[in-house]
């Protein structure tokens, strides 16, 4: 198996839950092949160097190995190797988040069941 497509390469490594997701992805422009974006179809080589930007952060890998077939995590994260300055980007990132805090509550401006019956009840007393 000398070459396959990037993104069925990008499903087995388990960086998207579908292969429709690493299509989307490298046709927005989320995977780079050096620094051009590539298309779903490229042909992948092992020793490729990609960066792929997903929800997770950014990768910054290289193709160790390829397969067809998606399997189990430990097995995927065998398929290829993350630079330490990835690796610590990423996790500074997700560092950040967590220290803003929960975003915004929209779900607190409901009314309560209470709150319904009072409502209903006001709009009966003046109608």
């Amino acid at each position: 198996m000398p070459d396959m497509r990037i993104d069925k390469w990008l499903w087995a490594a388990r960086f998207f839950k579908t292969r429709a997701l690493a299509q989307r992805a490298c046709e927005l422009g989320r995977v780079q092949l050096g620094e051009q974006n590539v298309k779903p179809a490229r042909e992948l080589h092992a020793g490729d160097r990609l960066r792929v930007t997903t929800e997770g952060g950014t990768f910054d890998i290289e193709v160790v190995a390829l397969s067809e077939v998606r399997g189990p995590a430990t097995v995927a994260r065998t398929l290829y190797s993350e630079s330490d300055a990835s690796r610590a980007a990423r996790q500074l990132a997700a560092a950040e988040r967590k220290a803003q805090g929960p975003g915004p509550d929209f779900g607190s401006n409901r009314p309560s069941k209470r709150d319904r019956r009072r409502i209903i009840q006001f709009r009966q007393d003046r109608g």
